[in-house]
């Protein structure tokens, strides 16, 4: 159920700023990281043992979303990681007035450029603008 919701469009209202991109990717991270935490859990593994024994099918399944479940994971925590980034940049836009905010611009400008050439999965045309609009 959680895969099913990672890999589904997101659908956000118009008037939010870049902290709720940020909140959502942490919400992401403690959701995978609980499943991962699961996953290495003594039942899991014993569980797994079992399934090894027997030369189960399932086995090629469960790997298979074990993969996915620890990419998500590691999508969440190195968005958190480049999202943090941002956020001294992002503090004018809710704390100073329009003309204020204008200083912050440049910097939070080159701090996106900076999480769009560096980050692993951040890095999509989508995801960029996606920020952008919030900014």
């Amino acid at each position: 159920k959680v895969l099913a919701e990672n890999d589904q469009l997101r659908k956000e209202a118009d008037d939010l700023g870049p902290r709720a991109e940020l909140d959502y990717w942490k919400k992401r991270l403690a959701k995978f990281n609980y499943l991962t935490d699961q996953l290495k859990s003594p039942d899991v593994k014993a569980v797994l043992g079992v399934l090894t024994a027997a030369k189960s099918k399932l086995l090629k399944n469960w790997r298979a979303l074990d993969i996915r479940i620890t990419d998500a994971a590691n999508e969440a925590k190195d968005n958190v990681k480049y999202l943090y980034s941002l956020e001294k940049y992002c503090d004018p836009l809710y704390n100073s007035d329009p003309v204020s905010m204008v200083d912050a611009i440049p910097g939070l400008i080159n701090a996106i450029k900076m999480v769009q050439s560096i980050s692993q999965y951040y890095n999509t045309s989508e995801k960029i603008s996606s920020l952008f609009v919030k900014v």
